[in-house]
């Protein structure tokens, strides 16, 4: 049966990917009674039951971005992967999109997006582009070993880089990332002390609000915590916060952006890169702030006003809570967990469990840092995906 448009009294989203994030913006936009329609390449998915109407198809596809674009408003994305002359097609035919095929465009390629940087005078580690792997070495002999090996497109949570700690090591790193292959360009290593973030909400209309700067742990290449607000000097923070702020506007941003950021031991701000959408680095803001990343996302996005990102409290903690290995999408210690007092259990909805894949999230608020970790740890120790 084919879908018809209702007549509604609230807009409706368009959400290119159907994962964890596209969940949580669905559930944001629910609360003004916005129709959501998801556009997703598997049947099934964390936001499948949240959609009010959801397509199954190739989102680089103009084709079906634009079965998309005829039923919503506006369409956004949970994604930096989908490829901007599609999108650019959709554009073209009248729809809007949030951020723009632009933006993407700049932003899904890395040393793209380092350049855009580097050319507002942000600061950045230093890159090159490395075509070859003769390139790539001399990279290393410019900027000093170790050296990071990165994949220009489709990069996350560690996959797609690689540390060269020698000439010696080039060689088998350039095979790893398949540089023959896949255009790859290299960036001199950062010895940080902490690793940073911050959101940003930026409307159409030029109006952005920014949420506090946040530690973020990471094992392995993938965020395991993070603390809000961070523990830094007040000039320290202030600095990262401009540096935050004029990059998404760099890049021309629209909706919610997260920026990674390295400090230093001299406590330089280098940005480490822009996801051009919400963040697992905000996922503390749904019970940790006032408005949270997806609640201002969407505002932006249909160029509402956007909301406070004050605290509701001193502190608060998000805990990732990854895979251990093969299972089921639902956790062992459920009850457990729920019987912690002041945790806010998020479970993605998943299947199946895998390790080191994200299932799911703890929060707690405190009156310290260190009170809202041990909360949210406690809720956290409970919980485990998969039977390994």
């Amino acid at each position: 049966m084919q879908f018809q448009p209702k007549q509604k009294a609230a807009p409706t989203l368009g959400l290119i990917g159907g994962g964890q994030l596209a969940k949580m913006t669905a559930q944001a936009a629910s609360q003004f009674g916005c129709d959501v329609v998801v556009l997703e390449r598997n049947q099934h998915s964390p936001s499948t039951g949240l959609a009010s109407h959801y397509l199954v198809g190739d989102w680089d596809d103009p084709a079906e971005l634009l079965k998309l674009g005829a039923l919503v408003d506006v369409v956004t994305l949970e994604n930096e992967f989908v490829d901007a002359t599609s999108l650019a097609e959709l554009e073209e035919r009248g729809h809007l999109v949030w951020p723009t095929a632009a933006t993407m465009r700049t932003v899904q390629d890395k040393l793209g997006q380092k350049q855009a940087l580097a050319d507002a005078s942000l600061p950045v580690p230093r890159f090159c582009d490395t075509p070859t792997a003769a390139e790539a070495t001399a990279a290393g002999d410019k900027f000093g070993w170790p050296l990071l090996l990165k994949k220009r497109r489709d990069g996350y949570d560690g996959k797609g880089n690689v540390t060269v700690r020698s000439g010696i090591e080039l060689a088998a790193a350039w095979e790893k990332l398949n540089g023959d292959a896949n255009a790859l360009f290299a960036e001199e290593f950062i010895p940080f002390q902490k690793e940073l973030a911050v959101m940003i909400t930026r409307s159409q209309h030029g109006e952005s609000v920014m949420y506090p700067v946040v530690d973020t742990v990471q094992f392995d290449h993938i965020c395991h915590i993070v603390k809000a607000p961070a523990a830094l000097p007040d000039a320290v923070a202030a600095r990262a916060r401009d540096v935050a702020r004029r990059a998404v506007e760099a890049v021309g941003g629209i909706g919610t952006f997260g920026v990674e950021l390295f400090l230093t031991s001299d406590d330089r701000v280098l940005i480490n890169e822009l996801a051009p959408r919400v963040h697992n680095s905000g996922h503390y803001t749904i019970e940790g702030c006032v408005t949270s990343q997806f609640e201002n996302h969407v505002r932006a996005v249909f160029g509402w006003p956007l909301g406070s990102t004050a605290l509701r409290a001193p502190a608060a903690v998000m805990i990732n809570l990854l895979g251990v290995g093969p299972g089921p999408g639902e956790p062992f210690g459920w009850r457990e967990a729920l019987a912690v007092e002041g945790a806010a259990l998020h479970i993605y909805g998943k299947s199946p469990s895998a390790r080191g894949r994200k299932m799911g999230h703890v929060t707690a608020l405190g009156e310290t840092v260190e009170a809202a970790l041990a909360t949210a740890q406690r809720a956290a120790n409970c919980l485990r995906f998969g039977n390994a």
